[in-house]
C-alpha cells in the first residue's frame, strides 16, 4: 500500500489478470477480507451466482400471494 492509499499490484499479477493502467476495478469488503474484480470478472461472477434462478417467477409468486392475502383480509 502506498503512502496515499494506492494499492500496488505486482506486474506479473497484472499481466496474468489482463490489467492495464486506468482499467476500472471493483473492490468488495467481505467478512473474510477484500476481493478485487475487474468489471468483466464481476459480471461473470454475478451471472454464475444467478444462473438457474427464476427471479421474475419468484417475484410474481410473492406478489400473487400478497394480493391473495390482502383480498382475504
Amino acid at each position: 500500500m502506498g503512502d496515499r492509499g494506492r494499492l500496488v499490484i505486482p506486474a506479473e499479477v497484472r499481466d496474468r489478470a489482463g490489467l492495464a493502467e486506468g482499467k476500472p476495478l471493483v473492490l468488495f469488503e467481505t467478512p473474510v477480507g477484500l476481493v478485487l474484480f475487474t468489471r468483466a470478472q464481476l459480471r461473470d461472477r454475478v451471472r454464475a451466482d444467478l444462473a438457474g434462478l427464476d427471479l421474475v417467477g419468484e417475484l410474481l409468486t410473492e406478489r400473487r400471494a400478497a394480493a391473495a392475502a390482502e383480498d382475504a383480509a
